[in-house]
């Protein structure tokens, strides 16, 4: 994978933030949550390093969709992905 030589800053950053979040969102609809998840926190670092003013630059549904309607789904709150949440089923005594 090639490193980007410069970081993003201007208009490409926004472009770059937007793109990423409809990326996670077109993996979200798709039921594909490692990816999402994966898309996500990166759109969420990239957002974090705007200013205010570039912040508002970015359409309202899609810093909706990144702060609040995803953390439901993937918040630290969250079982995290690949731990085994289902308890094994206990036999039952067979009464005589």
């Amino acid at each position: 994978m090639a490193k980007q030589e410069d970081p993003l800053t201007g208009e490409a950053l926004i472009k770059e933030v937007c793109r990423r979040i409809r990326v996670a969102r077109s993996y979200w609809d798709a039921h594909n949550n490692a990816a999402c998840r994966g898309e996500r926190d990166r759109a969420l670092a990239l957002y974090n390093t705007l200013t205010k003013e570039q912040k508002e630059q970015i359409p309202e549904a899609l810093r909706v969709w990144l702060r609040y309607r995803s953390e439901k789904y993937f918040g630290a709150d969250r079982t995290p992905p690949g731990s085994n949440r289902k308890q094994p089923k206990q036999k039952r005594l067979k009464q005589k």
